[in-house]
């Protein structure tokens, strides 16, 4: 596997008699076939489910997860490894980490889980991470989180400390809400955080389709660990105040460090059947007319199915066409891009709003986002903004489900 790299502006003309330009730089990040034409689903998993069983899960519930986490069971192949940890007020490891021989055993082992207790996720995290280290040399290492609660018997921040852990050891953990009374704040955090992608199960029987959306988004990876480097030519700097962003598959804010001259940010694993496309907000100086590079743009990146570790893409140089007659050249695929970020901030200060207490602010600035996303031919997400924006409107609350549902779409496309 190779990285294939793929940038461009938003407008790549820029005025020679303008002492500051701002740009957008969307740059589109995968794994791709090399000449060794190995298959990314012939790289070994490493897969840990981290399920709540405590006494909210009690029925229905438990019983359908149980289901899901069994078809997850039955994908893996020779090869694969696989370890459970079960949590309600405290956690247990009910699978140790162990290659996949004898599903039948693992499953009676799930289906012994009954619901009882509290929530204690932070515990279930760390036990997880204990047992996905174990196996993470030259696999694919992930985790599902699945929980339908408070972490009442936790901390929260433990959580946090944990989802960064993970990531340092390049581990990735997808998170998964079930029903309506899990903290999304808290659940997206760690899904920003490590990687992963945040899910949310409305309904119990919606748990098998969920599960297997994010195995199949698990089975696409090729590459692991990726940084994305930037190296900004003279003249061109950073945006101070979040310069730069992931817009696809899911909206996420990405910290930036400087790093030998560079700026690097975290991309975790990448995938051959979805890009991950990162925005970058930049700052041109007066530049002379003519061809100039402006930034080069390279991946550093783990290739599990070699073992080889810290490989860097060749460099990628993108250039501004400087022009005394300025006449801009707006790139639409770009602009999209830019559309998806505004539209899961504008969704972030109506949430603001309407926490301070400011209803109308907040249903204003819903009906924006709803406007972007139909902008951007997202109509699914436009309608679920333009519901949660008009109950604000005629005075009612919104609902566990409004807001996490505002929360999804604000961060994806509705497919």
């Amino acid at each position: 596997m190779k990285v294939g790299l793929q940038p461009a502006l938003n407008d790549p003309n820029i005025d020679a008699g303008q002492g500051s330009s701002q740009r957008q730089l969307s740059i589109s990040i995968g794994a791709t076939q090399d000449l060794q034409g190995i298959e990314a689903s012939a790289v070994p998993l490493n897969l840990c489910l981290i399920l709540d069983h405590s006494g909210s899960m009690s029925g229905q519930p438990l019983k359908i997860v149980k289901e899901a986490a069994y078809r997850v069971i039955d994908r893996l192949k020779e090869g694969d490894r696989i370890s459970v940890v079960a949590f309600d007020h405290k956690a247990k490891v009910i699978i140790r980490n162990q290659a996949i021989e004898n599903p039948a055993k693992i499953k009676k082992k799930i289906e012994g889980l009954r619901a009882d207790g509290g929530t204690a996720i932070d515990e279930g995290m760390k036990l997880a991470i204990d047992e996905l280290v174990k196996a993470k040399s030259d696999t694919v290492s992930q985790a599902f989180l699945l929980t339908d609660g408070e972490n009442e018997h936790g901390s929260n921040d433990r959580c946090i400390k944990f989802a960064n852990m993970a990531a340092e050891q390049n581990l990735t953990l997808n998170a998964l809400g079930f029903g309506d009374h899990w903290n999304q704040d808290v659940l997206e955090r760690i899904a920003d955080a490590a990687g992963g992608t945040l899910s949310y199960i409305e309904n119990p029987e919606e748990a098998v389709d969920k599960f297997s959306a994010v195995f199949n988004r698990i089975q696409a990876v090729g590459l692991t660990n990726a940084y994305l480097l930037l190296n900004l030519m003279p003249k061109v700097r950073l945006a101070e105040l979040k310069p730069i962003a992931q817009v696809a598959p899911d909206t996420i804010e990405l910290p930036v460090q400087a790093e030998n001259g560079l700026y690097s940010t975290r991309l975790g694993d990448l995938m051959t059947d979805v890009q991950r496309v990162v925005l970058v907000n930049l700052y041109v100086g007066q530049l002379a007319s003519g061809r100039q590079d402006i930034v080069r743009v390279q991946v550093r990146y783990d290739d599990p199915a070699t073992g080889h570790k810290g490989l860097l893409s060749e460099p990628v140089s993108l250039e501004a066409n400087v022009l005394t007659a300025y006449q801009p050249n707006l790139n639409p695929e770009v602009e999209q891009h830019i559309l998806a970020l505004a539209k899961y901030r504008q969704t972030q200060i109506a949430e603001q709003r309407l926490q301070g207490g400011d209803r109308l602010g907040a249903a204003t600035m819903l009906q924006t986002a709803a406007k972007t996303a139909l902008q951007m031919g997202d109509k699914g997400g436009a309608t679920v903004l333009q519901t949660s924006a008009t109950r604000l409107q005629e005075g009612e609350e919104l609902s566990e489900a409004d807001r996490k549902k505002t929360r999804i779409v604000s961060k994806t496309v509705l497919q």
